[in-house]
């Protein structure tokens, strides 16, 4: 079932960008963020919930975070109209390897480290050996080779991470990174920015 909210939206927007179908289960539903929990940013009061599926080695997640990402948390997140949440989608074993390391120390560093893999995507993920470029890349973020080998072989962890995609897959279909949920609604791709201000500026609040 399509929300009206749905359609008046997606009546202003390419079919690229219009929003998918109602989802069988909240996407704010905290069972989905596993074990691990969701790490929110931003008001918790505020009235627009975003939440996203990415994954780190994903070109079209780098470029949104890089460059649409900067305005959205000045517009929105920093002026307590939007809360956001960033839930990893691995793609493949260095996706899952990356998100282990951004949950280390219970996540504290999640966004720094996140925020750092998308800025250096090119130097790290599409080289000879991406691993050891990744450990050499978050030493800054405090990863001597110990830390860093003793959270790749974390199994509990492992399973957390990939436990997030896999509930993603079952639960609402997510098949394709990044995907984007604003209060609810699905937008599959890295939106525009001022496709993605248009949406906001619908949602009530």
């Amino acid at each position: 079932m399509v929300t009206r909210r749905s359609l008046l939206v997606g009546a202003m927007l390419s079919p690229a960008f219009a929003p998918a179908l109602a989802q069988a289960a909240p996407v704010d539903d905290p069972a989905l963020a596993g074990p691990l929990g969701d790490i929110w940013i931003g008001s918790p009061e505020a009235k627009v919930t975003f939440i996203e599926y990415a994954a780190v080695t994903c070109t079209h997640c780098a470029a949104f975070h890089n460059e649409v990402w900067p305005g959205i948390k000045a517009r929105w997140i920093d002026t307590g109209r939007m809360r956001f949440a960033l839930r990893g989608y691995p793609l493949n074993p260095l996706d899952t390897a990356a998100f282990m390391l951004a949950r280390a120390d219970g996540g504290k560093n999640y966004y720094p480290i996140t925020d750092l893999l998308f800025e250096r995507q090119r130097s790290w993920a599409f080289v000879d050996k991406p691993l050891d470029a990744m450990r050499d890349l978050l030493r800054q973020a405090g990863f001597d080779r110990a830390k860093f080998d003793a959270v790749l072989a974390d199994q509990a962890l492992y399973d957390q991470v990939n436990g997030v995609q896999a509930g993603a897959m079952k639960v609402l279909n997510v098949r394709t990174t990044p995907t984007l949920f604003l209060n609810g609604d699905r937008y599959v791709g890295a939106l525009p920015a001022d496709v993605f201000d248009e949406i906001v500026r619908k949602l009530p609040g």
